[in-house]
């Protein structure tokens, strides 16, 4: 454990000589253990197999709508970044994560499920398939809403918790770590990353900011680490809040962060297995 709070305190800038040349012993042996993509912010990850990435874009549909709960001043003809407290979201509403969710690319549709039946379906593309949602948001939501629940896109526009575009990274490894300090188990899906990665040092990847990672034939620039809120205490198969994940992680080495954001700079497929490249 000391040794892991000392590697999370060194200096998180930019590489240096030495650093340049850490080997696997240092990194692991990285590679893409699944894919995820999360259409409406808050509920529930697609699992992918492979994915097209745009230079300077987020995965494609990765928080691509959201439901506001109450006005959030969010303008489609002019989109801006906001807080996720401005919508539905796991950090402040926990039931959420007793749905399912699927986005269909090719019809627009979105289905929800609870229990295993679909309880709500609507075409996104039209102001009935989005009422219909709308309608069912509103009694689900009913003791949490805080006005009108809308829902919200915008062409090109990612409700991410960022406001830059990025993907998301989560080295399962240091989950596992996690784990064996807490004596609790941790459904990677609680922290909703976008890679998840295998084979990686734990904690390596705190040291990643600001290099370069080649995966597939895509290029990812790593921007910085990821805070972590209160959507991660959410377990994902009860939808019950049953663990401290912040103050587990502020105990093991010193803060609440747990994995990385990091910006495409050269488009290209990504798939499950591939290898990550760690550059400078």
């Amino acid at each position: 454990m000391k040794r892991f709070f000392r590697l999370r305190q060194l200096d998180r800038g930019a590489p240096d000589r030495q650093e340049s040349r850490m080997s696997s012993a240092t990194w692991g042996e990285p590679r893409i253990a699944s894919l995820y993509r999360y259409p409406v912010k808050g509920l529930s990850g697609e699992k992918l197999t492979s994915v097209n990435l745009a230079i300077g874009g987020t995965f494609p549909m990765d928080r691509a709508f959201a439901f506001e709960n109450g006005p959030s001043g969010f303008d489609p003809a002019e989109p801006e970044w906001q807080s996720k407290i401005k919508f539905l979201c796991l950090m402040r509403n926990a039931r959420l994560a007793a749905l399912s969710t699927r986005y269909y690319d090719a019809s627009g549709m979105l289905t929800v499920e609870q229990d295993g039946e679909i309880v709500a379906l609507g075409d996104l593309a039209s102001p009935a398939g989005r009422h219909e949602l709308e309608d069912f948001f509103e009694h689900y939501m009913a003791d949490e809403r805080r006005g009108p629940i809308r829902f919200l896109a915008a062409p090109g526009h990612s409700f991410s918790d960022l406001a830059r575009k990025v993907v998301s990274i989560i080295n399962l490894e240091s989950l596992a770590d996690l784990e064996r300090t807490t004596g609790r188990s941790l459904h990677p899906l609680r922290f909703r990353a976008n890679l998840y990665v295998e084979g990686m040092m734990p904690w390596s990847e705190l040291r990643l900011v600001g290099r370069r990672l080649t995966v597939g034939a895509c290029e990812l620039k790593v921007v910085k680490p990821t805070s972590r809120c209160a959507a991660t205490e959410v377990n994902p198969d009860t939808a019950e809040r049953d663990i401290d994940v912040p103050d587990a992680l502020a105990r093991h080495t010193g803060d609440i962060d747990c994995g990385i954001y990091a910006e495409v700079t050269r488009a290209g497929r990504i798939a499950e297995g591939d290898a990550i490249i760690i550059g400078e």
